[in-house]
């Protein structure tokens, strides 16, 4: 039985020049690390966490926190 080629939907690629901001000659993270595996590997930016998508690490916010953040500033339906 011969099955035919499919083809999936490829994500895209990931940007990571936006992980970082430059300044002058100096760069920096926009986004934090994984504690559990090192520099490189990046945690997401969740409303109420950050999470690992390689190990699964999660860090959960404080609601007074993640209350404050410009990230959840939605328009009132």
């Amino acid at each position: 039985m011969i099955m035919a080629d499919k083809k999936t939907a490829q994500k895209g690629e990931v940007a990571v020049y936006k992980f970082y901001k430059v300044q002058g000659d100096k760069t920096t993270r926009s986004k934090r690390d994984c504690p559990r595996c090192g520099k490189g590997v990046f945690m997401a930016e969740h409303n109420d966490r950050h999470t690992c998508g390689k190990c699964g690490f999660t860090e959960f916010l404080h609601r007074e926190q993640y209350k404050k953040s410009p990230k959840n500033s939605k328009s009132s339906r």
